[in-house]
């Protein structure tokens, strides 16, 4: 049980009924969506696995008339690809929680089905996790890391551009990206704010008024 006032996993304080949970309902809430994205055939790992090959060697053609050897996969793809790289995090996590009762370990198989089997145990037991598990925080930022890491593989190996804004609810400072069309919550709070009230915050105050 978490005997701080804040969560420990965005230092926010906790609303009278979350008192007890290491994590906050909004950064649960995100949690489980960072988790679901990298799972199934079309989450963030499957489709990291196709930056491996050429183009079109990842579309099933073949190249003939060369005598030029294929592209060598990218070697961070594939550290992040293989048996001890994600799939080793997730199924790490799996199995230290297990010890607190709130997983069962895998069966194996596939790299793929092994993700998707971690994953969907990690979601199934985030609810419990948050209230029972002292790591909690940890545990957020390996799963965060590893969201980042392949949304930005994935898109051709750019970080997403960010920039800086100050909550209209709480007042506390977030970044956000700066070319997300749909606006951004804020963490701690969670407070929607639309690109207009990020981006010229002055003028949206104004119209508002």
């Amino acid at each position: 049980m978490n005997e701080s006032p804040n969560c420990t996993v965005c230092d926010r304080e906790l609303w009278e009924d979350e008192a007890g949970r290491y994590a906050c309902k909004p950064c649960q809430r995100r949690l489980d969506d960072r988790l679901a994205a990298i799972a199934g055939p079309c989450g963030l790992y499957a489709r990291l696995c196709l930056r491996m090959e050429p183009a079109g060697r990842a579309m099933g053609e073949s190249v003939s008339g060369s005598s030029s050897p294929s592209i060598p996969a990218n070697l961070l793809v594939l550290d992040l690809t293989a048996a001890g790289g994600i799939i080793g995090t997730l199924e790490a996590w799996v199995e230290d929680w297990s010890g607190y009762g709130l997983a069962t370990r895998g069966t194996g198989g596939r790299l793929q089905h092994r993700i998707d089997q971690a994953v969907a145990t990690l979601r199934l037991n985030l609810p419990r996790a948050v209230e029972r598990h002292p790591a909690l925080d940890e545990f957020a930022r390996e799963v965060d890391g590893i969201h980042r890491t392949c949304s930005a593989l994935v898109d051709g190996g750019r970080e997403p551009v960010k920039a800086a804004a100050t909550c209209r609810a709480c007042g506390k400072p977030f970044r956000f990206g700066l070319f997300d069309k749909g606006g951004a919550d804020c963490p701690r709070c969670d407070h929607h704010h639309t690109r207009a009230q990020l981006l010229q915050p002055e003028q949206a105050d104004a119209s508002a008024a």
